[in-house]
């Protein structure tokens, strides 16, 4: 009887096991995620456009849950630090990542 009974469950974790790898994912960004992080990234790039210093300039924005990524190559120093302090002055930006390359001269 208890071999019957412990195969039983055997067969039912073998069954309903994989159910559980398929749990609900919490880590995905919903909708309304995406489209703040979209509406960031956007207000950042009009940012850059909008200022002299930084307009023009070959710098990839991305933004992840509020935390917004630049990479690319910019001429000084001075031009990446404008960078973050542009990002960084963006409403909802919770931190700046500034991954710029400044270009040897």
């Amino acid at each position: 009887m208890m071999i019957k009974f412990a195969s039983a469950l055997l067969l039912l974790g073998a069954l309903f096991g994989p159910l559980q790898a398929m749990a609900k994912d919490t880590t995905t960004d919903t909708a309304g995620q995406y489209v703040d992080d979209a509406t960031i990234t956007t207000k950042v790039k009009a940012a850059f456009a909008e200022d002299k210093l930084v307009k023009g300039r070959d710098i990839s924005v991305r933004t992840d849950h509020g935390v917004v990524d630049l990479t690319g190559t910019v001429n000084s120093q001075a031009e990446s630090d404008r960078a973050t302090d542009l990002a960084t002055k963006v409403k909802a930006v919770s931190a700046v990542h500034n991954n710029l390359s400044v270009k040897p001269r």
